[in-house]
């Protein structure tokens, strides 16, 4: 779950907003502010972790903003929202470290791949303490679908992925790569490169266990 606030102006598209958000599953709406100053209070008296910030708010503009919602807040995602498609807006607005730009008018679809992209790059930080390659080449493309055949790295079969993925969401206790390895028919180093995989897409973390005889294994858990 993560929780969205609206700046915006204009009470009309806030509203649609935050109907939007209400569609989305994952999403809590965190409150709405009308203009920068009433946005910064927000901020500082709710937990929130998406911003959506419109650029042309009343008191102050959103791009002269970010730098100073970077300093004060920086575990906010912010998602510029704007009808500007301005060089002078839109470069500040990436190098500030925008998640997301979103032109209006805003259309449900684009809207929702914006917020989605913000719960997987959450979800892929928080799935483990280290990365692998693809796990960080996966954060900055901005979480794309791990389930579309065209977004697999080579060596990831999207019929086994779908067969690991059905077998890990059966075992609640977790599993190793030896134990996998024998439900799929498939060697322990294959079994273990689709359990990385999935720990690099967010929908599996691992653990560190030890045995009887003392020694540490990794097992998996579907998140």
């Amino acid at each position: 779950m993560i929780k969205a606030a609206i700046a915006e102006d204009d009470f009309r598209v806030a509203s649609i907003h935050e109907q939007f958000l209400e569609k989305i599953e994952g999403v809590e709406i965190a409150g709405k502010a009308l203009n920068a100053s009433d946005a910064i209070k927000l901020l500082e008296s709710t937990e929130v972790d998406v911003l959506l910030l419109d650029n042309y708010l009343p008191d102050q503009n959103g791009v002269s903003l970010l730098t100073d919602l970077r300093k004060r807040f920086e575990n906010l995602d912010i998602i510029l929202i704007t009808a500007s498609t301005e060089r002078r807006v839109i470069e500040p607005s990436v190098r500030n470290g925008v998640l997301d730009y979103i032109v209006k008018p805003v259309t449900f679809e684009r809207f929702k791949a914006a917020l989605t992209k913000a719960k997987r790059r959450r979800e892929l930080l928080q799935s483990n303490a280290e990365f692998n390659q693809a796990a960080i080449d996966q954060f900055f493309t901005g979480g794309q679908d791990p389930g579309d055949p065209t977004h697999l790295p080579k060596g990831i079969d999207p019929l086994t992925l779908a067969k690991v993925e059905e077998t890990m969401g059966a075992l609640s206790s977790g599993i190793n790569a030896e134990d996998l390895s024998e439900h799929l028919g498939a060697s322990r180093t294959t079994a273990r490169r689709y359990l990385e995989y999935l720990i690099s897409t967010g929908k599996v973390r691992a653990e560190l266990e030890y045995g009887i005889v003392g020694r540490p294994e990794r097992k998996y858990y579907i998140v």
